[in-house]
């Protein structure tokens, strides 16, 4: 009886791997609805480190050295995630009227700014950063030559809003 148990169940797990996955849901556009990117607690240096070799990999196809991770420029780009979220728009002045420049000196950044880039979106870090690439202004931060540091962070709100920045500093 017990054979017969396991064989039925084995069964039912092999048909239902067989369903088809669920239809995306479309939007009035008639693209699909993106799906709302989780962050969970204690994987920031996960994703930190996966932007950084994703950096990395686009910065070595164009030519260009390595930028390392900076635990300076991550507090950087953590406290402009939070003020553009406290703000609720995605801009690169603080809501004390900071800029890029202002903050990477306030954590006490000894190199120089060369750029900042910012994103409100619900996509990975990974789908913002192809986004970054896609236009040319933040694609010029990404692979600038003067760039040897990185900072990167970001702020989910509890709707899945994420606010990232990333931080290039030289």
């Amino acid at each position: 009886m017990a054979r017969l148990l396991g064989l039925i169940f084995s069964a039912l797990l092999a048909l239902s791997a067989c369903a088809a996955p669920p239809e995306p849901q479309i939007g009035p556009d008639g693209k699909p609805l993106p799906k709302v990117y989780r962050i969970r607690g204690g994987q920031t240096a996960e994703i930190q480190y996966r932007m950084l070799d994703s950096v990395n990999a686009l910065r070595q196809a164009a030519g260009r050295p390595p930028v390392q991770l900076n635990s300076r420029l991550n507090a950087a780009a953590a406290t402009h995630s939070r003020d553009m979220s406290i703000q609720n728009r995605p801009w690169h002045f603080g809501s004390d009227g900071s800029s890029p420049i202002d903050r990477v000196n306030r954590v006490g950044y000894e190199g120089s700014l060369v750029g900042e880039n910012i994103s409100e979106t619900y996509e990975t870090e990974l789908e913002t950063l192809a986004a970054w690439m896609d236009k040319p202004s933040t694609r010029d931060v990404i692979l600038s030559p003067q760039a040897k540091d990185m900072g990167f962070s970001w702020l989910q709100e509890n709707n899945g809003k994420i606010w990232w920045t990333l931080v290039m500093g030289g």
